[in-house]
């Protein structure tokens, strides 16, 4: 099944279209570089392990398909690389823009905070101190 997948952006608002048909509209939370949309998240990891700047874990929720959620651990470290949002099947996860904000560059610090949330689990440790 080929299906048409675009995305529609603006200032304010993340639409998502599938084959013409409107299927999401989020609004965008102001100076927010990164936000999820969890009652779309199924706690695939994947976006976890597609960030390279540890910016996003996994956290437990009894209440989700898998028992886990995503969760922003590291909001002021997004790179705006897009890559968690462009490899997310449930379309749960959306960064903005890059005239909309002014992203942080990936510092050594996120690259090891990024390999200790691999390293356990897709979950930030709970003892994890980052490196200054």
């Amino acid at each position: 099944m080929d299906i048409l997948l675009e995305v529609i952006e603006t200032i304010s608002l993340k639409i998502l279209k599938i084959k013409g048909e409107t299927m999401a509209v989020m609004t965008a939370p102001e100076n927010t570089p990164v936000w999820v949309d969890t009652a779309r998240c199924k706690a695939c990891d994947i976006c976890v392990d597609a960030c390279p700047a540890g910016v996003l874990s996994m956290k437990p929720d009894a209440g989700s398909t898998l028992g886990a959620n995503i969760e922003i651990v590291a909001l002021e470290a997004c790179i705006g690389c897009n890559e968690c949002e462009l490899s997310c099947p449930d379309f749960a996860i959306y960064v903005a823009e890059k005239k909309e904000y002014k992203f942080a560059k990936l510092t050594d610090s996120s690259k090891a905070r990024q390999e200790a949330i691999m390293n356990n689990g897709y979950r930030l440790p709970e003892d994890y101190k980052e490196a200054n």
